[in-house]
């Protein structure tokens, strides 16, 4: 075994240093959207300066419409938004606290009562011959870990929100000066969310594995048990989150277009339209809190389980910290990389022009996993031995350093492809999107066809690029190369998250635009950096779903490992039955959330329809509709709603553990994931491409566009219907899956002493 270079001491200043940066980096990211005022300016005339080739006199000005009042308009429907979002989150905790709560009980009751809440030292589990730390101990760690873990989340999700509720207004008035000016802003303030998301999780992790050692000292085994927890407590948040935020923006997203622009011939986001503010407050508690709660989720469960690995392999028997936390270093410089790419979009390069926007998007993913690439190589050199042990199944598999670079790597890559086969299948720039779009002539149901062939088609080159990975890196370096793989699709999460939440404050600054009655030129220019945010949102979501299927594969192994099974074998019944029952978990939860959406936006659509029968001048525009009722509804169906598919996924591992055992658990846990990952892509890429296919129609920005629209042509109502299909598909379920298949991993994990020592016992009567 070579000695690492980077030292014990460089490697605990450099963790928790990295975190900070990425810290005050999106604080100050915060403080330049911050000078973006919402107060009529005063002073005479703007200044004229012609930077870029673009000048920053205001629209308004050309067109005589008075500053104030729109500005002044702008402030008040932001607040509303703000407002909306705020309650709706608060109740929404509300319910999670309690669950928390109970879950947090349960953990401590299952894990103590393996060996009868005794307080004296066991053997350990992978090696006999040492002493380990009592497993009321682990009960009590783990139980604290998970809810570190979930207020970490909850926090991640909070804070998105009230940055992007921060920012919608801001885009908005800076559209008047340029796209350019307005692409900045909303960038800038993705990057605040995505640089406090991934330095919060790497330093709350760090601070907590440091004050676990006090206790558990040298017994590493025991102690990265305990702190699975962490990644239970992030991903059981983020179901939620993604649920009661997805079923929340779905419903008041169907309510308004299907009253609105098919029914009433009135454009999105028409401040005559009631559910308009709802559809509004939607886009920041499920794109932006419910994505921001997943991708921690991801992010700490891909620590976790790389961390599990390591402390049962040379890393932890040798107690070797620096490499020991290779995973976290991993994370550390995935910050900086994230800082230098994020200046690439916001100082080194301006936007001109629409057709710049989607290329600097994309350049971001490319640039962090080019320099990224590069990053992981130093890191591998620096902090691991040239050579050590990596535990597999039972016995030590001795791997190189350069072998973990390329699994890393070869997630890093894969993340990559996965992104780009998703923009090739979501953007209106190519064949497929616009296939659909034409498709549009005949009536809905050959879009819908048509729709529904792209979302299965999409789903073979992600599958593929999941597959190479996941054997390449399982060659190399057993479970921990695919845990570790995982890591490195997530090790540009801040630049990810970035361009994620970038779509829904463009998506925001365009309905803002239109319920302050601006000019339809500003409507253009957010519209284009909203179809751009589009695809990147569809980009995000793939991430998402290819590290969900790479982290819940590295958890299974972990899972197998401590619950002591020697071998899955699919022939025996126990398993098989398992593995099928597993398999048809993701519809059963698909048609609980879509169900959900189709329910809400029901009450949603009759409520809109009421309101124009009955208010005299709603449509005229002399009387204000009744937004508060409309909210009212997105956020009593979504909380009501959340529950059934969110307790389907919680307790599944819990009554197939005690009940069936920790072979059929393994047998349920393989089935959802491949089954999961299919119907997730599926589901989110056919979304993306009704969506997008409505907007190039609406854009008309090509021959065949105009040939196919204007808005409220027969041909732009059938898409109109395929987009609302789409909704739920693309933001609720999709995006749901990967958590329920990380979910249901992660939590077998934890519970894995349990299930082993008084699991199944119907096989026992």
């Amino acid at each position: 075994m070579s000695p690492v270079l980077l030292s014990d001491l460089a490697t605990e200043i450099i963790i928790p240093v990295c975190a900070v940066i990425g810290i005050l980096f999106s604080l100050l990211q915060w403080l330049l959207v911050s000078k973006v005022k919402l107060t009529p300016q005063t002073n005479g005339s703007p200044s004229n300066n012609n930077k870029n080739g673009y000048n920053d006199s205001l629209i308004e000005e050309e067109e005589g419409v008075n500053e104030h009042n729109v500005v002044a308009k702008c402030a008040e429907i932001q607040t509303a938004i703000s407002e909306g979002a705020t309650s709706f989150l608060f109740t929404e905790y509300q319910y999670v606290g309690v669950f928390m709560v109970v879950f947090a009980i349960l953990i401590f009751l299952f894990l103590g009562s393996v060996e009868g809440f005794s307080t004296k030292s066991k053997r350990c589990t992978y090696d006999i011959t040492r002493m380990c730390k009592p497993a009321l101990a682990t009960a009590l760690f783990s139980t604290a870990s998970f809810v570190l873990g979930a207020i970490t989340s909850v926090l991640s999700g909070f804070l998105g929100m009230k940055i992007a509720t921060y920012a919608n207004a801001r885009t908005t008035l800076e559209a008047r000066k340029g796209v350019g000016k307005a692409f900045i802003i909303a960038f800038r303030s993705g990057a605040v969310m995505g640089f406090l998301l991934a330095a919060n999780g790497l330093l709350v992790l760090y601070i907590t594995i440091n004050l676990f050692k006090l206790y558990y000292g040298d017994d590493w085994e025991g102690l990265f048990e305990a702190i699975t927890g962490y990644g239970l407590g992030g991903s059981s948040m983020a179901l939620f989150g993604r649920v009661g935020g997805g079923i929340y923006t779905k419903a008041a997203d169907v309510g308004a277009d299907l009253v609105g622009k098919v029914e009433r011939n009135i454009p999105e986001d028409d401040p005559r339209n009631p559910a308009v503010i709802a559809d509004n407050v939607g886009d920041n508690v499920g794109d932006i809190a419910g994505m921001g709660s997943d991708l921690f989720g991801s992010y700490a469960e891909s620590s976790c389980a790389a961390l599990v690995v390591a402390s049962i392999s040379s890393f932890g028997i040798n107690h070797e910290f620096t490499a020991m936390l290779y995973p976290l270093l991993v994370s550390s410089v995935g910050i900086i990389v994230c800082l230098i790419t994020t200046l690439f979009a916001t100082d080194f390069f301006e936007i001109k022009a629409v057709k710049d926007i989607e290329p600097a998007l994309k350049n971001q993913l490319i640039i962090s996993t080019v320099l990224m690439t590069v990053g992981i190589a130093i890191v591998s050199w620096i902090a691991l031995p040239s050579s050590f042990t990596i535990f597999n199944f039972g016995e030590q598999k001795v791997v190189h350093n350069w072998q973990l670079f390329l699994c890393v790597c070869v997630g890093l890559w894969a993340g990559l492809i996965i992104g780009f086969v998703t923009e090739y299948y979501t953007s209106n720039a190519y064949s497929p999107v616009q296939d659909v779009a034409d498709s549009c002539r005949t009536g809905a149901a050959t879009n819908v066809i048509f729709g529904l062939a792209l979302g299965y088609k999409s789903v073979i080159i992600p599958i593929f690029a999941i597959a190479i990975g996941i054997f390449v890196s399982f060659s190399f370096a057993a479970m921990y190369g695919i845990a570790v793989a995982a890591l490195g699709m997530l090790s540009t999460i801040a630049t990810g998250l970035a361009i994620d939440a970038y779509g829904p404050i463009s998506d925001n600054a365009g309905g803002i635009a239109e319920m302050a009655g601006m000019s339809h030129r500003i409507r253009e220019r957010t519209d284009a950096l909203d179809a751009a945010g589009n695809t990147t949102a569809a980009i995000g979501k793939g991430f998402a779903i290819g590290s969900a299927a790479l982290v819940s594969l590295a958890l299974f192994g972990a899972f197998v490992s401590r619950a002591g099974i020697q071998v899955v074998d699919v022939l025996t019944p126990k398993v098989f039955i398992g593995l099928i029952v597993g398999a048809m978990l993701p519809y059963w939860f698909s048609a609980m959330t879509m169900k959900s959406v189709g329910s809400a936006a029901l009450k949603m659509v009759e409520e809109v329809r009421r309101q124009f029968n009955t208010i005299p001048g709603l449509m005229e525009g002399t009387a204000k509709p009744d937004y508060a009722t409309c909210v009212k509804i997105s956020t009593d169906a979504s909380i009501k709603e959340m529950i059934p598919p969110g307790a389907l996924v919680m307790l599944t591992p819990l009554i197939v553990g005690i009940f069936f055992g920790v072979e059929t658990l393994s047998g349920v846990l393989a089935g959802s994931l491949v089954s999961g990952v299919q119907v997730a892509i599926s589901a989110s890429n056919t979304g993306g491409a009704w969506d997008n296919a409505k907007k190039y129609i609406e854009a008309g920005a090509s021959e065949h566009a105009r040939t196919l629209g204007p808005k409220g042509s027969e041909p732009h109502k059938a898409a109109v219907i395929g987009d609302t299909i789409g909704d739920p598909l693309k933001d609720t379920s999709g995006p749901s899956l990967n958590i329920l298949i990380k979910l249901m991993a992660v939590e077998s994990l934890v519970f894995a002493p349990f299930f082993a020592a008084h699991g199944g016992l119907l096989f026992k009567l």
